[in-house]
């Protein structure tokens, strides 16, 4: 046993670290790199040599390639998949210490210089000896070196079960990784056999506010949607400002009703999702001058527990059609205030709505080359790009005006929930047994991940088609970004996410706790395998005996 690279404390710490040290930054070239220097770390491992057709690197976008490594038993085909990613937020909040944020060991000892300089939560931690720093210990390299610890030990001791390690990239972004990763899941499930049992996560335990010293497990992860709205008016100058309507004016009419609005709230087992907010709100003018911005747009996030996307945009939809209404009825009093004939009155348009008007009118093949330019721009994100593809059928399309065009912008992670699943029940208590009796420590169940994560794409359930408002009314559908919902109800089996505690994700003091990450967790995650493998066995001894009789 002893001979194994990462089965205790100490060789786990060391494991981080080179881990961390492959900075792995998302959409850099240490992104991309990653996966090849992981599949070698793996290749260390004998079984990968003598079995290399179970550890493969997989395309997933712009270069980058998510790994997967297949613990396989030979009489076994309950398969847990053990899931991951390796990229990383940016890191120049670090300011002149940011070579050191992929440098654990010597972060923290440089911080300890420098410990008067922290805020006093993390300077006590620090002082403490019991946390490690550097960008990817918590989030979530540690996540990855407890999977790479179970494939070992279950090679070792030849465990009845399969493991399927799967860590991807662009998590922090659009989930790319995961989203290709999916139809991955679904091939090697058809190539060997495998019957999937548990979409085991490792992502973090968060505090749930400052000073939350508690420890969590996931038995679900929220879902996420951004409803987003095309503005757009009619240009004048700023000397005659009633012979047009500016975009910001018929914006503010939305976002004031978008922001903290407590019908997208969602209750689910005592908890609840985040009022919505606005994330980005513009106007398209690229320079100065005294023509009025009669194009705006604005993004807003929802979070969801049961409700789907085609639920989000009715509602969506509702509160446009309000907010038109309002703008409409200040407009027409200002116009008959200032006696002026006004422009017209403000309409509501779905995107799928503008995009069959525009084919219409423009032709197939036109719009299928706005589509095109626009998407070739290197320099826009998905984002971006669905708006000024909805930006660009309206300025061919400018009789519709003025209007509000409404439409989603990716990404879409459905929310997942898994913890009336029976399994899922057993692996909780008994995880909260262990931890208290191993080490005097209480786990707490949560039912939704608030951090959002790769769960959302698996165990996917749906017979509402509640997808379809998503695929009609987001421009860069099917093009620069898809989601394989066909795939992912393929792929049922329940969720859960267990993983090291730590504290700050995506802050100068991002930081893992030492001996939760070490010793706690690697045995909790053993202990839970072990349980279902005996589960198993009984499972097997029970239909036998039925056979018998």
């Amino acid at each position: 046993m002893n001979s194994l690279q990462w089965n205790t404390p100490e060789k786990l710490r060391a494991l981080l670290c080179e881990l961390v040290s492959w900075e792995s930054r998302t959409h850099t070239e240490g992104e991309r790199s990653f996966p090849y220097k992981l599949q070698q770390k793996l290749r260390e491992l004998t079984y990968f040599k003598k079995q290399p057709e179970y550890l493969s690197l997989n395309l997933a976008d712009h270069g980058r390639n998510f790994v997967t490594a297949l613990y396989k038993h030979s009489s076994a085909k309950d398969t847990i998949v053990l899931i991951s990613h390796f990229d990383t937020v940016q890191t120049e909040e670090y300011g002149d210490l940011e070579e050191l944020a992929f440098h654990p060991e010597l972060l923290t000892k440089e911080l300890m210089k420098r410990k008067d300089n922290l805020k006093e939560d993390a300077r006590i931690d620090l002082e403490s000896g019991e946390y490690l720093f550097g960008r990817g210990t918590m989030d979530m390299k540690m996540g990855l070196a407890l999977h790479m610890s179970l494939i070992e030990t279950a090679i070792s001791e030849d465990w009845p079960i399969n493991l399927l390690l799967v860590t991807v990239p662009d998590e922090e972004v659009n989930s790319a990784g995961m989203r290709e990763a999916v139809k991955a899941l679904v091939s090697l499930r058809d190539q060997f056999n495998l019957s999937y049992k548990l979409f085991l996560n490792g992502e973090p335990s968060f505090s749930q506010k400052p000073g939350d010293e508690n420890y969590y497990i996931y038995s679900g992860s929220i879902g996420k949607v951004m409803p987003a709205a095309l503005f757009y008016g009619k240009e004048t100058h700023v000397g005659e400002p009633l012979k047009g309507m500016t975009a910001n004016y018929i914006a503010s009419y939305l976002t004031q009703l978008m922001e903290w609005n407590p019908l997208f709230n969602e209750t689910d087992r005592g908890e609840r999702t985040p009022l919505p907010v606005s994330l980005q709100q513009k106007d398209l003018k690229t320079q100065y001058s005294t023509q009025t911005p009669y194009r705006a747009v604005a993004l807003y996030n929802v979070f969801l527990m049961k409700k789907t996307a085609s639920d989000i945009m009715n509602l969506f939809e509702e509160i446009a059609q309000e907010a038109a209404r309002r703008c409409n009825e200040s407009y027409k009093a200002l116009c008959e205030h200032e006696q002026v004939e006004g422009i017209g009155e403000v309409r509501v348009i779905r995107y799928k709505d503008l995009f069959t008007y525009a084919q219409k009118k423009l032709g197939k093949e036109q719009v299928e080359k706005l589509i095109s330019d626009v998407e070739s721009n290197e320099q826009w994100d998905e984002r971006e790009k669905s708006l000024r593809i909805a930006d660009g059928l309206m300025i061919r399309c400018k009789e519709l005006a003025p209007a509000i065009i409404i439409l989603f912008a990716p990404p879409y992670y459905p929310a997942v929930n898994s913890s009336d699943d029976p399994l899922i029940k057993d692996i909780a208590q008994y995880v909260k047994d262990l931890a208290s009796k191993e080490f005097d420590m209480k786990v707490n169940q949560i039912h939704y991940f608030n951090g959002l994560c790769d769960l959302s794409y698996v165990n996917y359930n749906d017979e509402s088609d509640g997808w379809s408002a998503f695929e009609e009314n987001t421009p860069v559908w099917g093009n620069t970004y898809s989601i394989p919902f066909k795939e992912m109800s393929q792929l049922q089996a329940p969720v859960l996410n267990i993983g090291p505690f730590g504290k700050d994700a995506h802050q100068s003091t991002e930081r893992l706790h030492i001996q939760n990450a070490f010793v706690q967790t690697p045995l909790i995650l053993k202990s839970l395998i072990k349980r279902m493998m005996e589960q198993q066995e009984e499972s097997s001894n029970f239909s036998n005996e039925e056979t018998l009789v």
